[in-house]
């Protein structure tokens, strides 16, 4: 098993940043990948980024690339997402997740995704 907890998320005014931060603990040596999510009110959990945990590739969605920059720091098995000029759009709960599984491409569904922490709510104010 293995556990996932966020942290880092609030109220931002549009134009600011946040810096996320999701801790595995447990068996982590099965991670592969660590993917980030959001799901808005009344919308589908949507990818928003994923990196390999060993090499430190990375993917991102479209609507986020140019703005957000995902980091990981192996010796304290946290991954950090930068999100910096937030938009009102990028109101959401922020999930991470962990797949354990080794896939040639960086998975952007959630089902391939194994592991996932409680949420963490990031609202950004216009």
């Amino acid at each position: 098993q293995v556990q996932l907890v966020e942290s880092g998320g609030g109220l931002v005014q549009a134009g600011g940043s946040l810096r996320l931060s999701c801790a595995a603990s447990g068996r982590t040596a099965s991670l592969y990948t660590m993917g980030w999510f959001r799901q808005a009110p009344g919308k589908e959990r949507d990818f928003v980024a994923a990196l390999r945990w060993s090499s430190g590739r990375t993917a991102y969605a479209d609507s986020v690339k140019g703005r957000f920059t995902i980091s990981r720091d192996n010796t304290e098995n946290t991954a950090y997402p930068q999100m910096n000029s937030l938009l009102p759009e990028d109101t959401a709960v922020y999930y991470c997740a962990a797949d354990r599984s080794q896939r040639s491409t960086i998975p952007d569904y959630t089902r391939a995704y194994d592991y996932w922490g409680q949420g963490t709510q990031v609202t950004v104010s216009s």
